[in-house]
């Protein structure tokens, strides 16, 4: 049996916190091991979009969601913003792949521009330079040119540019059917079997 995989997953302040959550959530009952950050910012908009108020430490965070999507012992680890000790924070400890979801242009264009000014981008660096799946689900629109600049540099650098712009296609029936459209195919990305819409061609979900 292959050893359950190492996600890193980071919330920014981009909108569409309810795609960073739902992917949690079926990170979760994957059985993925999964390494939480998030920014202010990201909590503002939990509080605007679906009216939950993340707490400002770490551990608090993690207890939360750690009851909310029953995680297993040691499955989910939640680190501060400067925590520099953190796994993750180094190319001789990375996970296996890290998610940016919702990427914000500010977090995209930090991460493009190798800042690593905080634990979020510099896990990102590490995922770049130790050629890691890095997954990047921004939701602005309309995209100027240094977005789109931005875009382009981190694609040839590897990362994986996957917008927030869920498909029609399957006939979704609510929002949470749209939402499931996009944490679909990231779970994709990151080879995670799921269930949560039809294959193209095949009228059930695989």
């Amino acid at each position: 049996m292959n050893p359950a995989k190492t996600i890193t997953l980071a919330f920014t302040g981009a909108s569409g916190m309810p795609y960073g959550l739902r992917l949690l959530e079926c990170l979760i009952s994957s059985g993925t091991r999964v390494y939480l950050l998030y920014s202010q910012a990201a909590q503002i908009v939990a509080q605007q979009e679906i009216s939950l108020a993340m707490p400002s430490k770490a551990k608090e965070v993690e207890n939360y969601f750690r009851d909310k999507y029953h995680a297993g012992a040691g499955q989910l680890q939640v680190f501060g913003r400067e925590e520099w000790f953190a796994p993750i924070a180094s190319g001789s400890n990375p996970g296996d792949a890290m998610v940016v979801c919702p990427c914000s242009m500010g977090t995209l264009a930090a991460i493009a521009a190798g800042l690593s000014d905080n634990l979020i981008e510099r896990a990102a660096d590490v995922m770049l330079k130790e050629s890691r799946k890095l997954i990047l689900v921004p939701r602005e629109t309309p995209l100027s040119a240094i977005h789109l600049e931005n875009m382009l540099r981190l694609s040839r650098s590897g990362a994986v540019i996957l917008p927030a712009n869920p498909g029609f296609y399957h006939h979704p029936a609510s929002v949470q059917d749209l939402v499931d459209f996009v944490v679909a195919r990231i779970l994709d990305q990151l080879g995670i079997p799921h269930q949560l819409v039809a294959r193209w061609g095949n009228g059930n979900p695989s």
